[in-house]
């Protein structure tokens, strides 16, 4: 019989915890998404199993060791989903799957537009710890090249040539720009971002990289408005981050448009 991408998941992460003397006999996928998220009960840790993002990358090791590198970077802030101590972060392949191991936190509830505030803080306060980070990382034009690959796997139709071309055109102001680039989150949206009974946490720095934080921000941006935040709101969030100029982010929003649009192409072709 053939086994579903969750019992997949769930077997590969068991695999590697039992390897590793971690106790896992109740363990259940949690979360199936573009990632399988794997809480290894009794254990107080949980593993993010690589699905549909493994397609990003051409080396998957690298892209979760340079996540893993961030993270254990970020620990002593308290800003991010904290390391395990009762296994290493990996990244561990089995089964064919790549993942990765982080401590368990309980999350209160998903993290919604209530305080443009704090939310404007928690997205300024990460960048400023992850711009001290020294470590190497991708750049955007890496991501370029990941979102290039994603496109290539779909049909050569009229409609995907255009949607390369589109994205050969937002070389220069996004992924090649002059601007000053830090380390950044990658993927900055609420989703990433949760409610703890110890504060707002980051989660799933998988696609941490170096490039302008007009990147993060204008995703941010997105993630606010898909959860029904009006202008008011997001001009609150912008101010509370210390961003003047909301028209400066216009070329990111497309850029991530268009990342959503060859992504969403991807999964309905899959």
């Amino acid at each position: 019989m053939t086994l579903g991408i969750e019992e997949e998941a769930l077997a590969a992460a068991c695999s590697v915890a039992v390897k590793h003397g971690l106790p896992c006999g109740d363990a259940e996928v949690v979360y199936s998404g573009s990632n399988v998220l794997v809480h290894l009960l009794p254990s107080p840790v949980i593993a993010r199993v690589m699905s549909g993002t493994v397609a990003l990358h051409d080396d998957p090791k690298a892209w979760l060791s340079r996540e893993v590198e961030v993270t254990d970077f970020l620990a002593p802030t308290g800003l991010a989903i904290p390391p395990s101590s009762m296994i290493a972060p990996g990244p561990f392949r089995s089964g064919g799957l790549w993942m990765t191991f982080a401590s368990w936190v309980d999350v209160v509830g998903l993290m919604e537009p209530s305080d443009a505030e704090v939310l404007g803080v928690a997205l300024r306060s990460l960048h400023d710890a992850l711009a001290e980070f020294p470590g190497e990382l991708g750049t955007m034009l890496d991501l370029q090249q990941d979102i290039e690959r994603l496109r290539r796997q779909l049909p050569p139709t009229p409609p995907v040539k255009a949607l390369g071309e589109r994205l050969v055109a937002l070389t220069d102001t996004v992924f090649d720009t002059s601007l000053p680039t830090q380390a950044l989150h990658g993927d900055a949206s609420l989703s990433n971002l949760l409610h703890t009974p110890m504060g707002l946490i980051w989660n799933d720095l998988e696609d941490v990289l170096r490039g302008p934080v007009h990147w993060d921000v204008a995703g941010y941006v997105i993630a606010l408005e898909d959860r029904g935040a009006d202008a008011a709101f997001v001009r609150r969030a912008l101010d509370a981050y210390g961003w003047d100029h909301a028209e400066d982010l216009a070329p990111f929003t497309a850029a991530h448009e268009l990342y959503g649009e060859i992504w969403r192409a991807y999964a309905g072709a899959g």
